[in-house]
């Protein structure tokens, strides 16, 4: 409204000079056709909107909607290749360090007397995979079973000592491992030892960060990479346990900063929301706001915008609930929004209407001190 000139003439009593006035503001305020706030207008989703304007779609969110969403929804399997795989008995590895005992005979499990600790007494197992023990000197140790390298060393005692009786354990496991990175508590080399390591235990002993998405966990395993959604697979009962990690295995989380909704409008908490699943409900996302402004939104006027890759071969998608409905609810219980949509609430007719009025108050303001002040002058 700005430039706008308001001339009343003089003449006349001042009642009616008030009735010219009222009725020049009343025509402005129809003129201006104007509603401050954000509003959506749906007039462009229907194909009334400019040519050079985006494609989209206004989608009503309805039973059959809902229905054909969750029969086109993947229902996550667990790779057989994983659940496979059986761990067999633990192989020493290059980094490991054993401990070697010789019953009877303590200068061979511990020849610096019982002053070293027993950690410090431990054989570590060298880069070529050997390591050395008196008497029999160098000895083969990456690559076997603790049972077979018992055996060998028992064997190769028994030429100087009568029926050895002897016992290997580690000490310090190093040498079979498998890499955590990303969005875990802990990251790094995590040590396979002789209790068998699963998935589960692996990601519990490793913590999960605040942002991790745990929808989209990648196990790699001999170049292969798999895609592992331990949400869905945890309510879909999969028994993650099954899947046992192997050295060289790496496990990567990563985090859900890329993976955002963002809710805009006549919410009571409006803002970007992360994903810590494969998905969430229009429910969840509603309730995660804190519901919707009672005495400013508009029920009919809640809208799920879905975004393409090119927008100018591909039809964008603006899927609409009407809210005013007790159905309605049990429809968002059911509709699933995707990573990047936008939730948007519009306002009510009479909250655009009232924030117009509270826009143009200071314009009323003037109008009355004016004809306040002429009644004084004419006076």
């Amino acid at each position: 409204m700005e430039g706008f000139a308001l001339s009343v003439p003089h003449s006349g009593s001042a009642a009616a000079r008030r009735t010219r006035i009222l009725a020049l503001v009343a025509a402005l305020l129809q003129g201006c056709m104007f509603s401050p706030g954000p509003y959506l207008d749906t007039s462009e989703l229907r194909g009334k909107g400019p040519p050079e304007s985006p494609r989209f779609e206004l989608v009503p969110i309805t039973t059959r909607l809902v229905a054909t969403q969750e029969a086109t929804r993947v229902v996550e399997k667990l790779p057989p290749e994983l659940t496979g795989y059986t761990p067999g008995p633990y192989l020493i590895g290059v980094g490991d360090v054993l401990n070697i005992t010789v019953w009877d005979h303590p200068e061979l499990t511990n020849p610096a007397g019982v002053q070293q600790s027993s950690e410090a007494s431990g054989r570590p197992v060298r880069p070529d995979g050997r390591l050395f023990y008196p008497y029999i000197g160098e000895i083969q140790a990456a690559g076997l079973t603790i049972e077979q390298l018992r055996n060998d060393i028992a064997g190769r005692l028994a030429r100087y000592i009568e029926n050895p009786q002897v016992d290997v354990g580690v000490n310090r496991f190093g040498g079979r491992r498998v890499i955590l990175t990303g969005a875990f508590g802990k990251t790094g080399p995590q040590p396979l030892t002789t209790i068998p390591l699963s998935l589960p235990e692996a990601i519990g002993q490793a913590g999960v960060a605040a942002g991790a998405d745990i929808a989209r966990l990648i196990l790699k395993r001999n170049g292969r990479e798999y895609r592992l959604d331990l949400d869905t697979l945890n309510r879909g009962g999969a028994e993650l346990d099954r899947i046992y990690l192997k050295d060289g295995d790496q496990l990567h989380l990563p985090s859900n900063d890329s993976r955002r909704i963002f809710v805009l409008g006549e919410v009571i908490s409006p803002g970007p929301l992360s994903f810590r699943s494969r998905s969430m409900t229009l429910t969840e996302v509603i309730g995660l706001v804190r519901g919707l402004r009672q005495e400013t939104s508009d029920p009919q006027a809640v809208y799920v915008i879905r975004g393409v890759g090119d927008l100018e071969r591909e039809t964008a998608q603006v899927f609409q609930l009407d809210a005013e409905s007790p159905a309605a609810l049990v429809l968002a219980a059911h509709f699933h929004v995707e990573p990047q949509d936008v939730v948007y609430v519009g306002a009510a007719g009479i909250t655009r209407w009232n924030r117009f009025i509270s826009q143009l108050l200071p314009s009323g303001t003037f109008l009355r001190t004016g004809i306040n002040l002429e009644d004084d002058l004419n006076r």
